[in-house]
């Protein structure tokens, strides 16, 4: 299993959620410091270079930041 840590304003987690489960089976996002809005996205090694290209291509829309 392989994860990210992201960062990003509470206002657009729900919303980035929805868009992450939306990919069936391409990964999971879990809470990691809810006090400082850490997120942990879980995904299969297999599937990286899709989770990345998704990441980049949301990246400005949602203000994350990769930790």
């Amino acid at each position: 299993m392989a994860a990210i840590t992201l960062l990003m304003p509470p206002a657009h987690i729900a919303r980035f959620k929805a868009i992450i489960e939306s990919y069936d089976n391409l990964a999971t996002l879990r809470t990691d410091d809810p006090r400082t809005h850490r997120l942990k996205l879980y995904f299969a090694p297999e599937v990286a270079a899709e989770v990345e290209e998704l990441l980049d291509s949301l990246q400005a829309d949602f203000g994350l930041q990769r930790l």
